[in-house]
């Protein structure tokens, strides 16, 4: 018996790839001699293909953001939230692209795979990659597809500066760009955060410098801890005492006086550690963080970020959520007051919610509501 799929779902959806046999420049000054992306695709492209979305994931997502890969998946995508027939990215309009990026672990040349050059696994050798990489190679896919313009190119957090970066690097490229819960660059606390999460999968004795595939074994205490210190950061302190505050684990509330698990929360984060480690790759996570410590625009423009984007042509939304002190409300603020120091179209929404930065991949009504009125506007501009 087939599986029903909500209405609003893409549902079954197959990941796709291309190959691209020309060499990638990267700004480290390295290259790679070949690669492959793996992205998939919801909807169908309009006749003049003007109704194409791209979408970016953020540090620890992927290509496969929404629908199902089998009938017995037991979650869709990452942002089913936002992607399906009716929904915001609504499919019934749009053409939406999601890729993974270059130097991830699901299927996009990475670490895990083969250096063509020597025919053995790249491992810690992957060159670091950077946001103006991602989207150098997405602007290829785009080639590939016969998409010359974007409708849109959406992101959050990590995924919001690679929009960022499209529409700095691609100004004619896209029509629109939509920046969720990011800033336009990571504050020292926000590196020093990554720097201890990287600390933790070099000094597992298991990574073995970056070789632990060719010794069969995985860095899992240090990338779940890695996995463990992240999480902290995406939710807020309400969200988290909401959710956990100090209950027990056991249901007689009795103290262990022990460093074994007592409370909720430290169960709730162990777990989260562990399955982590299941579906990741430790040296991905360290490239990925890299790519956050790395991204500031602003840097070649004498640290102006309205000089920056002066030449960007798309016209913007900005979302941002109270509690997210990740990367606050203030932090996209400095992106609209540089936008509009040019005098450029923007959009700002403040969202009211208590989930911290994980609120962006959540259905919160209002902050939906705000993508599904500025996407009906791009939606008719492509019809």
């Amino acid at each position: 018996m087939s599986k029903t799929f909500p209405a609003d779902s893409v549902g079954l959806v197959t990941p796709k790839r291309h190959f691209f046999d020309e060499p990638l420049p990267l700004d480290s000054g390295r290259e790679l001699p070949s690669y492959e992306i793996v992205y998939e695709t919801y909807g169908e492209l309009n006749e003049d293909r003007s109704n194409a979305i791209l979408v970016c994931h953020a540090l620890s997502g992927d290509h496969h953001a929404a629908g199902y890969h089998s009938p017995d998946d037991r979650k869709p995508g990452w942002w089913e939230t936002c992607i399906g027939p009716g929904k915001p990215s609504d499919t019934n309009r749009f053409f939406v692209v999601s890729s993974n990026n270059i130097g991830g672990c699901s299927g996009s040349t990475g670490p895990s795979s083969i250096n063509p050059r020597n025919g053995k696994r790249y491992g810690p050798h992957f060159p670091i990659v950077t946001v103006a990489d991602w989207v150098r190679s997405q602007a290829r896919l785009a080639d590939v597809l016969g998409i010359s313009r974007w409708a849109a190119v959406i992101g959050g957090s990590l995924g919001a500066m690679q929009a960022l970066q499209w529409a700095i690097d691609y100004p004619d490229r896209l029509r629109h760009a939509i920046l969720i819960a990011t800033a336009p660059k990571l504050s020292a606390q926000n590196i020093a955060f990554n720097e201890v999460a990287r600390q933790a999968i070099l000094s597992d004795p298991d990574f073995r410098d970056g070789y632990y595939m060719d010794h069969g074994v995985i860095p899992r205490r240090g990338l779940a801890l890695a996995r463990m210190l992240g999480h902290i950061t995406y939710l807020s302190e309400d969200a988290m005492r909401a959710k956990f505050g100090r209950q027990p684990k056991g249901s007689s509330g009795k103290l262990s006086y022990s460093f074994d698990v007592d409370f909720q929360v430290e169960s709730y984060l162990r777990y989260q550690g562990q399955s982590f480690v299941e579906r990741f790759d430790a040296n991905t996570y360290l490239l990925m963080t890299k790519a956050l410590d790395y991204f500031d625009p602003a840097a070649k423009y004498d640290h102006d970020l309205s000089a920056a984007l002066a030449h960007v042509q798309a016209k913007f939304l900005v979302i941002s959520f109270t509690s997210d002190w990740r990367f606050s409300p203030a932090r996209s603020r400095e992106i609209v007051r540089a936008l509009l120091d040019g005098d450029k179209s923007v959009t700002y929404a403040e969202i009211d919610s208590p989930h911290g930065h994980d609120a962006f991949l959540l259905p919160i009504p209002a902050y939906l509501d705000v993508l599904r009125a500025y996407l009906n506007r791009v939606a008719e501009e492509s019809a």
